[in-house]
């Protein structure tokens, strides 16, 4: 299943999305305290002129008995006395306490304040309808101006995060187009330094400790290059000499063939150490084809000759006459040399099976096998476990090619009863895949 980059969102949209909710939050907050505070300030602005209508009925009502209710569309008043029997007030009116109350009368919302003086009861409505008409309106406005806001908090949004981080966007762009041996443009020299400036520094010496690095990575690949292998083509030039010898008798051959493979495991080991030294070089060449059954045969040969030639060891090899895979030839020989060469090494009495596959390695041996303590650790660098005599270094070396190339590599082992390595070259097919 192929696996796809998440896609994170830029600092410049978060910051215009935080403004965006911060200013939508507060209109909001604001639009309903102030509808609120509009609607409080209409209802006692309904109850002061409905009093003020019956005080000022009343103090009419005194001078003048035959005085008139207001009956406007807004304002109207009714009186109930046992004279008139509230012949025209409306039902709904007439079992009111005195006080204030909110009622509907023929579907318009009406404020109603009822008060008893002298064995009377006074009624005055307002009629809410324009009221409500009016507060709707309102809301609709300070809807708008909430939208309003909150656009305007983004594009505010935007616009800062595009001043605030356009330092940081240019020094990113500065860093991601610099090369690991190259240096970043000069920082700016004020005094006084933002915490841009400080971060331009900062990079720049990084930067500067990353190139020295290299620098010296650099000669000391090109020293371990030249000390190393001349010294070592000397010593195989004179084994070479040596073994023509015809005086010498079986024990010193096989001194000599000792050191042979040693002077070989040697030339081996630190061609593939330069080669993943050089890291371009090392990605380059998993696109080159390299005959694995050839190296796998040779190695158990290899191995036959030196690690088993006193051992009653069965050999089985199962190797098929060609398998490509894109690996450099080197780090395949010596992948396949240090697994090839622990099965012999560990492996006085038994079997030795050596299989190969188009997508795997498998090499299985019934020697001293691997504890469970140091199973775990097998793979750690300069790690030597209770039964190692090397320097810690082969797996370890092993483990890095197979990260490089992405391949997996798997141990089972039992104490005693021996040691199953497999080597997988590719994945496996997918439950649902095909062969036909």
């Amino acid at each position: 299943m192929p696996h796809f980059p998440v896609r994170r969102r830029s600092f410049r949209f978060r910051v215009a999305f935080n403004f965006a909710w911060f200013g939508a939050l507060v209109s909001l907050l604001l639009s309903v305290g102030v509808y609120f505070f509009a609607h409080d300030s209409g209802q006692r602005l309904m109850d002061e002129t409905l009093w003020a209508e019956m005080q000022d009925y009343l103090v009419r009502l005194e001078h003048n008995p035959h005085a008139l209710l207001p009956a406007t569309f807004t304002l109207s008043g009714h009186v109930l006395d046992g004279s008139r029997n509230g012949v025209t007030v409306p039902p709904s009116l007439r079992q009111l306490a005195p006080g204030r109350h909110d009622i509907d009368i023929g579907g318009q919302p009406h404020r109603v304040l009822v008060a008893e003086r002298n064995g009377k009861r006074y009624i005055f409505l307002f009629n809410e309808a324009l009221q409500h008409q009016r507060e709707l309106h309102f809301l609709y406005y300070l809807g708008a101006g909430a939208v309003t806001m909150t656009l305007l908090s983004a594009l505010g949004g935007f616009w800062l995060a595009r001043r605030v981080v356009a330092p940081v966007t240019e020094l990113a762009a500065k860093v991601s187009a610099a090369e690991p041996d190259g240096t970043l443009p000069a920082p700016p020299t004020d005094s006084n330094l933002d915490e841009v400036g400080e971060l331009a520094l900062t990079f720049e010496r990084y930067v500067t400790r990353i190139h020295n690095c290299m620098e010296r990575e650099r000669a000391f690949t090109a020293n371990v290059s030249h000390e190393l292998r001349t010294p070592l083509a000397i010593i195989r030039g004179a084994v070479e000499v040596l073994g023509d010898d015809a005086d010498l008798n079986s024990k010193q051959r096989q001194r000599i063939a000792r050191i042979e493979r040693a002077s070989h495991d040697m030339a081996d080991l630190t061609s593939a150490l330069l080669h993943l030294a050089r890291e371009e070089s090392a990605q380059l060449t998993k696109n080159v084809d390299c005959n694995m059954a050839e190296i796998v045969r040779e190695s158990v040969e290899k191995n036959r000759r030196t690690l088993a030639q006193d051992k009653p060891l069965e050999i089985s090899l199962d190797v098929p006459e060609d398998v490509q895979l894109p690996v450099a030839r080197i780090l395949a020989v010596v992948l396949v040399d240090n697994l090839v060469g622990n099965a012999f090494h560990h492996t006085d009495s038994g079997r030795v099976h050596v299989q190969l596959k188009p997508d795997r390695l498998v090499i299985s041996d019934t020697g001293t096998g691997i504890t469970e303590a140091d199973l775990g650790h097998i793979f750690q660098r300069h790690y030597r476990g209770a039964a190692s005599t090397g320097a810690g270094i082969g797996l370890s070396l092993v483990k890095r090619i197979c990260d490089l190339h992405d391949w997996e590599i798997h141990i089972e082992s039992t104490p005693g009863r021996g040691t199953t390595v497999s080597l997988i070259f590719q994945p496996a097919y997918p439950p649902n895949h095909s062969l036909t």
